[in-house]
């Protein structure tokens, strides 16, 4: 390495407060922290196997894990600028793999872990001086950092517990509990573990161990309703099961996720929540993190004029990363960098000179970006010549589920509707979807439902996978219907004939008086009061003031009665006839289609009659052709990761109408829509409300206004009509046994 002098570099202590000036200010407490800790040295050796932060209340606590128990509590001071805390631990080596680790909660910002020889110190780096206790629980250290100093001295004071108490109690039974547990998924599939706890002050131990989050819950009693396995696969998130039980006098809670994720832990009130959120591995990423921006310990730097070689090198040795940097990388560059993650820093030379990096585990290649384009696209063209000069091998796959035809055309690109009868070749498709590589070719044997490939090795085992991923079964649902019509009918009819007749110059009689009679009818009056024969014609003289009687409803006549008022003689009449018709009626028709189907296939079922009609054909003849009316169900289902339903739906209820010139009308509803339904659950589609009221009167002029009589001047007709339309489907999954049955 190039030999710098104060002229051309100057880094110091004080341009250094990231981890950098901790180092420093860190080695120098340890040595004066060993000098007066002499009665340490005896203890044996050991080792920090994991550093976990909780945060319980406003308290952090901060678990150290080590291999074994520690004989006594490790020294341990506190430095007011910058805020640090500090403890030492002899004969103890660093296991976990990490030297930092970046926390961000509470007051604390980061945990640097420092191995010098058989000594290892854990240095906490704060926001500002908090107070803080230490006490030994089995194999683990544990750290409290309380709330901050309120004296607002330099000096931050240690206080000392024998022992850590995460829940008081005055009785000897535990008192604390666990009300309940439940599971949710986020928006970006986070699995989210909800705890209901009894009070605030509950002691929880969160860790990880191997590939799980262990939880405990200290001096805490479990429900035997909450002490189950729960298996929560189906919500497509890194958890897989939650096993709850009781481990002594406390509540242990195992969470098992798989593949690549992180958890978060946070607590409001009673009720705490575990996160376990999923990552995308990015080869190129320096942080395997969710988190946004740069993550690294912060440091500075200020050169003038330094090789940039050399300035990767000290990144390097800050970082404990494995650097190779390309021989084309030269050039000098002069920064001053204060206070900036050292990610950020890296991210900052790279792009000064324009180069770029590609990362492999914990190594780093460095090199120019046009320098390391030209070696990728090589080592795509080399890949591309051996695949041209590879062997190729033949394979049989027997198919279960899935066509072999269509398997075959996927694999050319054509879809399931192209492709050959039987065969295909592999240079026939230019489609940019094929699978198939230039020189493969697939055939399908549709009496077996076999597929022969013909392909590399390497493409074969890619192809083995995705035939893996398709020939599966397919979910089923069934959907059932209702098509609720309800009809809801109400009429009144009121009418009068009132008419008068003199006949006594026909009949006349010396002796006058007055006689009556009741009949059904105005004819009936006029055969009984000798108006007209009973045999030889039933017409009546005319003889009505005006007729206005009750129409027809529904083609049924109504009711009436008929009054004649005449005298002695039989010479003078008053006849009266009233009419009177109400009809209250209630209808229901309910339909109910049901169709089984599989995932994402549509399905149709429908049932109805078709009505013939004439056209006129193009020679000016007649011909008969059909319209439907019937109810028709067309229904495409799509199954979701969460276990809903989505179901693209057409329904149509039609009915023959009235009669035209023309031929039948059809009375058509219809409904095309598209909806999100929980599996089993039950949602209306639509509904058509119809009300039809009329309130009609026909009367004599003047006349029928009269209080009381004008009843007898006057007909009243009401009708009322009330009719609505809902729709309900309801779709379930179902496994093949349950829809044959």
């Amino acid at each position: 390495m190039k030999r710098f002098s104060r002229r051309d570099a100057s880094v110091s202590v004080r341009s250094m407060p990231g981890l950098m000036r901790e180092w420093f200010v860190a080695s120098a407490l340890l040595s004066i922290a060993l000098l007066l800790s002499p009665a340490l040295a005896a203890a044996q050796d050991n080792g920090i196997q994991e550093v976990s932060t909780t945060q319980q209340g406003g308290n952090l606590v901060v678990r150290i894990a080590l291999k074994s128990a520690p004989a006594a509590a490790p020294a341990s001071f506190s430095v007011a600028t910058p805020a640090r805390i500090a403890l030492d631990f002899l004969r103890t080596t660093n296991d976990s793999g990490k030297n930092l680790i970046d926390a961000n909660q509470g007051d604390l910002r980061s945990i640097n872990l420092v191995q010098a020889g058989d000594r290892t110190r854990v240095v906490m780096n704060l926001k500002r001086t908090v107070a803080f206790t230490t006490a030994l629980d089995g194999n683990a250290v544990v750290v409290t950092l309380t709330a901050p100093l309120a004296d607002g001295s330099g000096t931050a004071t240690v206080a000392r517990a024998p022992t850590t108490r995460f829940a008081e109690s005055s009785t000897a039974a535990a008192a604390h509990s666990i009300r309940d547990i439940d599971f949710r998924r986020a928006v970006d599939g986070t699995g989210r573990v909800i705890i209901d706890l009894s009070d605030s002050q509950t002691g929880v131990d969160i860790r990880t161990q191997g590939q799980s989050v262990v939880v405990d819950f200290l001096k805490s009693a479990l429900p035997d309703s909450l002490r189950r396995r729960l298996d929560v696969t189906d919500f497509a998130t890194p958890v897989q099961t939650i096993n709850t039980f009781t481990q002594g006098e406390n509540v242990r809670m195992v969470i098992e996720p798989r593949g690549l994720w992180e958890h978060n832990a946070y607590q409001t009130d009673n009720r705490l929540v575990i996160e376990v959120k999923p990552l995308k591995e990015d080869p190129n990423k320096l942080f395997q993190t969710t988190r946004a921006g740069y993550k690294g310990e912060r440091l500075s730097l200020n050169f003038q004029n330094v090789d940039v070689r050399s300035l990767l090198q000290v990144i390097a040795d800050f970082t404990n990363l494995n650097i190779i940097t390309s021989e084309s990388v030269a050039g000098n560059l002069t920064l001053r960098l204060k206070d900036v993650p050292w990610d950020q820093a890296l991210d900052i030379v790279l792009q000064a000179k324009g180069l770029d990096m590609r990362k492999n585990g914990n190594v780093i290649l460095v090199a120019p970006k046009d320098e390391l384009a030209a070696k990728e696209k090589l080592d795509l063209e080399a890949r591309s010549q051996i695949a041209d000069l590879e062997p190729l091998r033949s394979e049989t796959f027997q198919l279960n589920y899935q066509k072999a035809q269509e398997l075959v055309d996927f694999l050319n690109g054509t879809g399931a509707s192209g492709g050959s009868s039987g065969s295909s070749s592999g240079s026939s498709s230019s489609s940019t979807n094929r699978i198939l590589s230039k020189r493969g070719a697939a055939s399908a044997d549709v009496r077996t439902n076999q597929v022969f490939v013909l392909e590399t090795g390497s493409k074969l085992e890619q192809i083995r996978g995705v035939i893996a991923k398709l020939d599966i079964p397919s979910r089923q649902v069934i959907i059932e219907s209702r098509i609720v019509e309800a009809n809801d009918q109400f009429s009144r009819n009121l009418g009068v004939k009132l008419g008068f007749l003199n006949n006594s110059t026909v009949n006349p009689d010396p002796n006058r008086g007055i006689g009556y009679r009741v009949t059904g009818n105005y004819l009936g009056i006029g055969e009984q009061t000798g108006q007209t024969a009973v045999t030889g014609g039933n017409y009546i003289p005319d003889s009505q003031f005006f007729s206005l009687p009750a129409s027809p409803i529904n083609g049924l006549n109504p009711a009436s009665v008929g009054i004649s008022l005449f005298t002695k003689s039989a010479a003078k009449f008053l006849n009266l006839e009233l009419s009177a018709l109400e009809a209250d009626g209630t209808g229901k028709i309910v339909s109910s289609p049901r169709v089984v189907t599989a995932d994402a296939v549509k399905a149709l079922i429908e049932q109805g009659t078709e009505l013939p009609y004439q056209v006129a054909t193009s020679s000016g003849a007649t011909s008969i052709q059909f319209r439907k009316a019937n109810l028709k169900l067309e229904v495409t289902p799509q199954i979701t990761p969460e276990g809903n339903i989505i179901l693209d739906v057409d329904v149509t209820k039609d009915s023959v109408g009235q009669v035209t010139t023309a031929g039948f009308a059809i009375d058509t509803k219809h409904v095309n829509t598209k909806v999100l339904v929980e599996n089993g659950g039950t949602v209306v589609l639509g509904g058509i409300f119809q009300l039809t009221d009329n309130d009609t009167t026909t009367k004599v002029p003047l006349l029928g206004d009269i209080p009381v009589l004008g009843y007898l001047f006057r007909n009243n007709a009401k009708i009322t009509n009330k009719s609505e339309l809902l729709i309900f489907i309801t779709p379930t999954q179902v496994n093949g046994s349950v829809a044959l049955r």
